[in-house]
């Protein structure tokens, strides 16, 4: 009868660590090329990790857990992970250089004219990062990731930002607030959208 016992009470653990497991990682996305299309709507706390690693592996249990607290709180915050050595060029751009390497994906991109006018309808103020990789952009995602809790920060090309925006060099920060902008190149540069140039 003893034995009965526990040969059932290691089945019911043994099916509550699986049932876990399986809730844990359901939460926890696997990401793959088509983050770097799907990112835009969503802000994103991502574990780039390689395979291999042993630190990674270490990792995965609480990662899942993770992303299982972060969905049980109702965060808009989603929770994925990657792996780095398969999608090594979205790694790079998030200036991934070991492993694992956790990041917030912060900056969404703006790829319309029409998605950058919608931004401006719905935020009274927010930063845009236009150019490409540069020192400049690395301040901005360091700046980003601290007051993301305060504003909203973008990226686009130059050729989705308004025609009343005069930009002398690339790259730039522009701050939109209400009807007007400012241009940050180390000192900053007061415009009104309504004034022609």
């Amino acid at each position: 009868m003893a034995a009965w016992r526990c040969r059932a009470a290691l089945r019911l653990c043994a099916t509550v660590v699986l049932i876990n497991m399986v809730v844990c990682k359901g939460v926890v996305e696997d990401l793959d090329e088509s983050f770097k299309e799907n990112r835009n709507d969503d802000i994103w706390l991502v574990d780039f990790y390689a395979p291999w690693c042993g630190h990674c592996k270490k990792l995965e249990p609480i990662w899942n857990e993770v992303g299982l607290e972060m969905k049980s709180i109702g965060s808009p915050v989603k929770v994925g992970k990657m792996d780095a050595t398969s999608y090594s060029s979205i790694a790079s751009e998030f200036g991934v250089r070991g492993y694992p390497t956790i990041k917030l994906a912060l900056i969404r991109p703006l790829p319309s004219q029409q998605m950058f006018e919608h931004m401006q309808k719905r935020h009274r103020v927010f930063f845009v990062y236009i150019g490409g990789e540069s020192p400049l952009k690395e301040k901005y995602i360091d700046a980003a990731s601290e007051l993301i809790v305060y504003t909203y920060f973008f990226s686009a090309s130059e050729e989705v930002v308004p025609e009343y925006v005069t930009l002398k060099e690339m790259p730039a920060v522009l701050v939109f607030k209400d009807e007007t902008y400012f241009v940050y190149d180390g000192k900053f540069q007061i415009f009104n959208s309504c004034e022609t140039f």
